[in-house]
């Protein structure tokens, strides 16, 4: 059997990895599926897998529509945007034969247990799948920060962040065909350069709790696996 390089992780995922790119909102169940499957895999493997959502799909606190509002309510629509988006990942989780649990930094209790730090981490040692919904909990911080504040409570080993690109580049190499990829980098190096990784906030925390991040392709078949099995892929910033 394949052993994983990492014993328990977080996985960030954008709100846009479950739309259509055919569409500018919304969520596709067919792709939503196949990404329940390819989580399915990683958890066969005996990793302890935690997940954070973005909610851009659906409302993002910073766009051009959010930005007549206050950007405490369009942060807080946001998060609402967050918990939609878990539930439905958690559905197609749960139909593929996975026990999931949403936990939610903002109360829900009808549709997702509060956020406790100790209940996340033995929902974990159980084997369940946890998804954290509802960002922190608070305004004017990001899904990122989220991400690198939950990974680092839990005790994860790396953050793996999913993409629609093969790692990290110096321009968007889907407007610039010139564009160079980093095979690793430092959290200095992406603080100085400006590379939109994560936002400052989540690196830093990164920094400090020395949390490796994995960016990689999420919609290449294997890529996850490959990623928690520690094969060479993507960018590694440590």
């Amino acid at each position: 059997m394949l052993k994983p390089k990492y014993k328990r992780v977080l996985l960030k995922l954008s709100g846009e990895s479950l739309m259509d790119p055919k569409l500018k909102f919304g969520i596709s169940l067919p792709i939503v599926n196949k990404l329940a499957e390819e989580i399915k895999g990683v958890h066969s493997l005996g990793t302890e897998l935690a997940i954070v959502l973005g909610g851009g799909n659906i409302f993002r606190g910073l766009s051009t529509e959010a930005q007549a509002m206050d950007r405490a309510t369009a942060d807080y629509m946001g998060m609402l945007a967050t918990i939609i988006n878990s539930m439905a990942l958690q559905d197609s989780l749960e139909k593929a034969g996975i026990f999931t649990r949403v936990l939610s930094a903002v109360s829900m209790s009808q549709i997702a247990e509060p956020y406790i730090r100790r209940r996340a981490m033995r929902h974990l040692e159980k084997g369940r799948i946890v998804i954290f919904a509802g960002g922190t909990g608070n305004p004017y911080f990001s899904t990122d920060t989220a991400a690198s504040l939950r990974a680092r409570e839990i005790h994860a080993e790396a953050i793996l962040k999913g993409t629609k690109v093969d790692g990290v580049y110096d321009s968007d190499p889907l407007k610039n065909k010139n564009a160079k990829r980093f095979d690793s980098l430092t959290y200095i190096d992406v603080l100085q350069k400006g590379l939109k990784v994560m936002d400052a906030t989540a690196i830093s925390m990164c920094m400090e709790g020395k949390m490796p991040i994995v960016v990689f392709d999420l919609f290449k078949n294997g890529n996850l696996k490959k990623a928690v099995l520690g094969e060479k892929i993507g960018t590694k910033v440590n």
